[in-house]
């Protein structure tokens, strides 16, 4: 196929300028909320982290509405700038994989000890130096994880190419064309075997870094000093990355671009499209995943993170080997193998899916914190005579309840924004709300497509406040 030679250079060059300039912001964020006294730090961190609970898809969808031809932007300041191909998709790719970045890094700071900046500042080492010699090294391997990670996820995500891609093809989309549109199924498995390979790269380069040897500090906050310019700077900084959350609220106008009056009329219109049904069958999907997910998740992490054997191990690098394999790719791969079985159609396989595609960050979750534990633990026990079973009711779960909660979290909010891993297994009968967005767009029903988006964001908001309060209960 000559088109997958140019749809993987596109892919590439599109992955690479993304996350160069998500890394980049993140940092600068992070930094900001960190090393400055920018008022509302706590509100800022939770506003920048927004975009996660909307598709890709959406975010491509609001550039349209805000920077296309007849966009809001472009009409009000009577520009005309072109939104389609590379520079589209790095912009979306900004926003759809800021957030994630941002809070690896965002964690990495908070927890970094401030008594060397003491030492240095007595030393009268300065300000740059510290930067260069202290935290830069501190966050080598923070960085390395965040660059991989948010490479892998900008060249397999066709959400946002979809929708702002234009002429510029890349591999996802190529492969969805190829599958959907022309049922090449041989083009399909080719182009993803071209799509698994950077990811699997990347992750085997995330894996042999994070082999070096931990430079943590002892957890002690750093104290800032007052500097107003500089928090004006980070004041500045922050109000501009916080704009890009308004691109979904076109859904409540009367008429996207003519009349801009706000409205909610929109809602009984998608009611007649049948949302409540798909709404239902995207809930269900998403609390069995969750359940589900989160129990099989934290037994793996129990068994590889607790017993120091062969199985262990190999068990471990299975469980996280599935983050190197694109959600697109996975659902090509469940399309073609169970083709045929009782599973294939229903709401089963798309919860196996999801499961699957979303395994690897709460098992890592559940094994860090498992791994914490005094590790003696199941000598006292068995010194005791108590058995293995209630060892772990009683003593390992109760002390990682407040994980499982945010365990079952991602997989929640996870459920309701995905696409790619849906893409190929979902039917008109139990198709996600995600899935319709692009269908509502091509429809010119821009209304109903920007609502979806802002359903799924209130409902996964509601489901991060419901699991902050259950975190806080279970604390008490």
């Amino acid at each position: 196929m000559p088109a997958l030679g140019t749809a993987l250079g596109n892919s590439v060059v599109s992955a690479l300028l993304g996350t160069a300039l998500s890394v980049a912001l993140a940092l600068a964020a992070a930094l900001t909320l960190t090393r400055t006294n920018v008022p509302f730090r706590n509100v800022w961190a939770i506003v920048l982290t927004l975009p996660m609970l909307i598709p890709s898809i959406a975010h491509g969808m609001g550039l349209v509405y805000l920077f296309g031809s007849n966009g809001i932007v472009t009409n009000f300041l009577g520009t005309s700038w072109n939104i389609y191909g590379l520079q589209g998709i790095v912009m979306g790719a900004l926003l759809y994989s800021f957030p994630p970045a941002f809070l690896m890094l965002y964690d990495a700071l908070r927890y970094e000890n401030c008594q060397v900046y003491d030492a240095a500042d007595i030393m009268g080492i300065p300000k740059a130096s510290q930067f260069a010699r202290i935290t830069l090294p501190y966050l080598a391997r923070p960085l390395v994880s965040t660059v991989f990670a948010t490479f892998t996820l900008i060249i397999t995500d066709y959400g946002l190419p979809i929708m702002v891609g234009g002429k510029y093809s890349t591999l996802s989309v190529l492969m969805y064309q190829e599958v959907i549109g022309c049922l090449n199924f041989d083009s399909g498995v080719a182009i993803g075997v071209a799509l698994i390979l950077p990811a699997i790269l990347a992750f085997v380069a995330d894996l042999l870094t994070n082999v070096q040897g931990n430079l943590a500090f002892s957890v002690r906050s750093k104290r800032v000093g007052k500097n107003p310019g500089r928090g004006l700077v980070g004041w500045v900084l922050l109000n501009a990355l916080a704009l890009f959350l308004v691109s979904p609220l076109v859904a409540f106008v009367v008429k996207y671009p003519i009349t801009m009056t706000p409205t909610l009329a929109n809602i009984d219109r998608d009611m007649v499209f049948g949302m409540d049904e798909y709404w239902i069958n995207s809930l269900l999907i998403a609390i069995a995943v969750s359940v589900l997910g989160a129990a099989v998740s934290w037994l793996a992490a129990y068994v590889s993170a607790r017993t120091h054997d062969k199985f262990g191990r190999a068990l471990h690098i299975v469980c996280i080997t599935t983050m190197a394999i694109p959600g697109i790719v996975l659902g090509l791969s469940y399309m073609l193998f169970f083709k045929g079985s009782p599973l294939y159609g229903t709401i089963g396989i798309l919860i196996m899916v999801n499961l699957v595609h979303f395994f690897a960050s709460p098992y890592l979750m559940a094994y860090n914190a498992l791994d914490k534990l005094n590790g003696s633990l199941e000598a006292v026990g068995q010194t005791l005579g108590i058995p293995r079973k209630r060892m772990v009711l009683d003593v390992f779960l109760p002390q990682t309840r407040g994980t499982v909660v945010e365990m079952a979290s991602y997989f929640f909010v996870n459920c309701m924004v995905t696409i790619s891993a849906v893409a190929f297994l979902a039917n008109v009968s139990h198709m996600p709300p995600a899935l319709l967005i692009s269908d509502f767009d091509t429809q010119m029903l821009v209304k109903c497509a920007a609502l979806v988006s802002i359903v799924i964001f209130v409902v996964n908001a509601i489901g991060k406040v419901a699991a902050a309060l259950v975190k806080r209960v279970i604390a008490k």
